[in-house]
């Protein structure tokens, strides 16, 4: 599908008191117009996109390629600053104010239908105003409803239920002025060094930076605007608020916290309500340590003579194994012990090794050994016996680790 996106001149960005506020007017306008230019069937937007806000300051630059890759996204993120090129865009922003609504909304869900986006995408800067937030809400809903029209019986559709993320980065106006008024010192030195030695390339130099009053302008639109704005969302869409004032391996630490795994977000409403059942494995391990020390507790309490002699055939028979492969940090164990033929003993030796900090997993290999002939059919006979095959891994000697 080629989309014509409309020059600058096409939109008129009216000044704030006679911009219309109504979100419903302004979001239903656009919608007819994508409806009318590329017909409904087309509007195929992708399936999850994240919306980004963050304070000045906060690293948005910085760590957008992070939560791009955190969320195995292909498509380059899109900027609503660079989506607003026109002259008149460009005044406000160096001012410190903000772009009319309409201007932003259009230029965005124009953006949105490139098949690029359709794995998903993050986009930097919206909503930040109460207009845009009414529009993506309006946004999800048709979104939504266009599923819903085009499903069909056996419950294909081309149109995947969206999922929307929003994610804040946040910073006090102390750091953010500071951050501000640092990245403005770069800017400038850089520029300097590029126009002297004719080598590298210029970067945008913003007025915000230069400035304190104006940094703090920047920052209390911040907090008015797109503070709010988000947050009024977090019911509806899920929230990911994270504190950007840390270093960056503590900000992107942060980041892959906040974007744990939500089925219930993600996955079809059909599909969640098949695997509900099955728990979560961060709910399987947040008590796992204290369950291990009761069955520990019990074994010797209700099994003393067995959970000894597991104990003894770990220390002096599996230990001396074990610390040959210390460098590896993997030891195979085979094991013809009878005491494993019982299978608390099993249960024992995976808890005690797991209670030292291995990781222990045992197979339990069937072989046939001859035993007799038949003297009157010649047929060889076998008997069964059981060979314990145990894994155990752990964290190895770094002692020549990587070298040939």
């Amino acid at each position: 599908m080629k989309k014509t996106v409309p020059a600058n001149d096409d939109f008129q960005t009216p000044s704030a008191d006679l911009e219309i506020k109504d979100a419903h007017l302004i979001f239903d306008s656009i919608w007819a117009d994508l409806c009318n230019k590329f017909g409904k069937e087309n509007l195929k937007f992708p399936r999850e996109i994240i919306w980004l806000g963050g304070a000045p300051g906060s690293g948005k630059g910085t760590n957008t390629p992070y939560i791009t890759t955190t969320r195995d996204l292909t498509a380059k993120p899109i900027v609503i600053s660079e989506l607003l090129t026109s002259p008149d865009a460009k005044l406000v922003k160096d001012s410190g104010g903000m772009v009319g609504d309409r201007e932003v909304v259009t230029l965005l869900l124009f953006e949105l239908l490139e098949p690029k986006y359709e794995a998903g995408v993050v986009v930097d800067g919206f909503p930040r105003t109460k207009v845009q937030v009414e529009c993506l809400k309006l946004f999800h809903y048709k979104m939504l409803e266009l599923r819903e029209e085009f499903i069909t019986e056996d419950g294909r559709c081309e149109f995947k239920q969206p999922l929307f993320h929003l994610v804040l980065l946040f910073v006090d106006e102390i750091i953010s002025v500071e951050r501000q008024l640092k990245r403005g010192r770069e800017v400038h030195g850089h520029n300097i060094r590029v126009r002297e030695s004719g080598v590298g390339e210029l970067l945008e130099e913003r007025a915000t930076d230069y400035s304190e009053e104006s940094a703090r302008k920047r920052y209390a639109v911040f907090k008015k605007t797109t503070y709010e704005a988000l947050k009024s969302l977090r019911e509806i869409f899920h929230y990911h608020f994270i504190d950007a004032s840390g270093s960056l391996t503590a900000v992107q630490r942060n980041i892959v916290e906040e974007f744990q795994y939500q089925s219930s977000l993600e996955l079809d409403q059909k599909t969640f309500d098949r695997i509900q059942n099955i728990p979560l494995a961060s709910q399987i391990i947040r008590h796992a340590r204290q369950e291990l020390v009761k069955r520990l507790d019990s074994y010797e309490k209700e099994h003393v003579e067995l959970f000894a002699q597991v104990t003894e055939l770990i220390e002096k028979r599996f230990m001396p194994i074990i610390l040959q492969h210390a460098i590896s940090g993997l030891a195979v164990i085979n094991s013809e012990d009878e005491v494993l033929e019982d299978k608390v003993a099993l249960a024992m030796l995976i808890d005690i090794f797991s209670e030292r900090g291995y990781q222990a997993a045992v197979d339990v290999h069937k072989e046939d050994v001859p035993a007799r002939i038949d003297p009157e059919t010649h047929r060889i006979e076998c008997i069964q016996k059981r060979v314990y095959r145990i894994q155990i891994r752990f964290e190895g000697s770094q002692i020549r680790r990587g070298l040939s």
